[in-house]
Order: C-alpha cells, then sequence, then structure tokens
C-alpha cells in the first residue's frame, strides 16, 4: 500500500490528484455534498492509482508483456 501510494506518480495521477484537491475546495466552499463526493472519488483514484474500473484493471502505469520464443513445430504427412 505504501509502495502504491509513492510510486508510479505520472501525469493521469497528477491531474486527478489536482482535481480532487480543487472540487473538495469547492465543495467545501459552497457546502455541495455531490462534489464532496467526486472530490473523494478523484482524491481515492489519485491515492490508489487505479482509474474507474477500480482493483488496477486501468492501472495509469503501463503493463509490461514478456516476450518469448517460439519454438519450431514439425509436421508429417500422413497419407
Amino acid at each position: 500500500m505504501i509502495y502504491t501510494l509513492l510510486n508510479g506518480w505520472n501525469f493521469m495521477r497528477l491531474l486527478r490528484l489536482s482535481l480532487g484537491i480543487f472540487i473538495a475546495i469547492q465543495a467545501i466552499q459552497f457546502h455541495d455534498t455531490l462534489s464532496g463526493f467526486i472530490a473523494v472519488f478523484f482524491l481515492f483514484q489519485a491515492l490508489t492509482n487505479t482509474g474507474c474500473c477500480g482493483v488496477n484493471a486501468c492501472s495509469a502505469a503501463p503493463k509490461r508483456i514478456n516476450k518469448t520464443t517460439t519454438e519450431e513445430v514439425s509436421f508429417e504427412e500422413i497419407k
């Protein structure tokens, strides 16, 4: 949890954090509950590094795909 919180900061994560803080300030100033929930949603996404799908299904950091070598297949012709 601490590793996810401290590492992997990119543009989208910083954008979610800044939007969450901005909307939270606006929600406090205007006493708006819906804006408060939206701010909590953006702040949660920024702190946990998740997207809209949740549980790292749409995480901001790209996942690396391991390339494996293929083996040659031999065929026998049957008559």
